[in-house]
């Protein structure tokens, strides 16, 4: 398994020479848990860098608490690490955070990005409630939540009928330290704050994709967040939930590189020489 300087775990696959594409997983999340279904795919075409967020996975622990910015950061200092001037990025909640925040801050790194079942902008009060649960609950950790998370993560087909796939993402987010796990959470609470209608505004080549049931991220919000975005196309994936990635990757797998695809015939991710 390699690792950067800063600790990061990560894994590369695809054509050296091919296209860079980044997959930003969410919180309590880690890249093999997120993307095994759908790595492998791209990297049929793409040069595809996966890589577990800090404190998640294998990563090592955030040296400070994290925000927005220095999520973003670590990205960027990976692909400096690795070579690549540019890459699409494809973030998964969480994770399409911060695709978005290192797109406002070095635009000239990011050839497309792909925003997958992401928050925005909540209503003041709608806010205020996220904020308060993500501090109320940071005493108890993952644990604390991890119920009621199935619950809303998941169809009730889907953890019916597959309790060992619910197991395997319970024992994931439960292995996550309960500070780094509570940091990242107020992050994902706290920050969609600094992404509302960005100025200058985001103009990369963009995907912003959710699914119907999705509670925390609903049609709504990504609707909003492409209509911030020029010429951003919006899909809606109907009846599944939050982890619709998860429970249904070939919802999201052929629309994702179908758009890597279009995108990189414009301005794909490369590698410095």
């Amino acid at each position: 398994m390699p690792v950067s300087a800063d600790g990061t775990a990560y894994d590369l696959s695809g054509p050296e020479d091919a296209p860079v594409v980044a997959l930003i997983h969410g919180l309590g999340l880690t890249r093999q848990s997120t993307w095994s279904a759908v790595a492998p795919t791209l990297s049929r075409e793409f040069r595809v860098l996966s890589y577990d967020l800090p404190g998640h996975g294998e990563s090592a622990l955030p040296a400070c608490p994290p925000d927005l910015a220095a999520l973003a950061g670590q990205l960027r200092g990976l692909m400096d690490e690795l070579g690549m001037d540019r890459a699409a990025l494809v973030g998964f909640s969480l994770g399409g955070m911060i695709n978005r925040r290192l797109a406002m801050d070095a635009p000239e790194r990011v050839s497309a990005l792909a925003i997958l079942n992401s928050p925005h902008e909540r209503d003041p009060e709608a806010q205020a409630r996220v904020e308060s649960r993500a501090r109320d609950t940071a005493a108890g950790g993952p644990a604390a939540i991890i119920d009621t998370n199935l619950a809303r993560w998941f169809t009730d087909r889907f953890r019916h009928e597959h309790p060992d796939r619910l197991a395997q993402v319970r024992a994931v987010v439960l292995a996550n330290d309960a500070k780094a796990y509570a940091a990242h959470r107020r992050v994902l609470a706290e920050g969609v704050t600094e992404l509302i209608r960005p100025d200058p505004a985001i103009t990369h080549p963009a995907l912003v994709m959710t699914c119907e049931c999705d509670s925390g991220s609903t049609p709504e919000m990504s609707h909003a967040i492409a209509r911030e975005i020029p010429g951003a196309q919006t899909i809606i994936v109907p009846g599944l939930r939050h982890l619709g990635l998860i429970e249904s990757p070939d919802a999201f797998t052929a629309p994702v590189a179908g758009f890597l695809r279009r995108s990189a015939g414009r301005a794909g991710g490369t590698r410095t020489p």
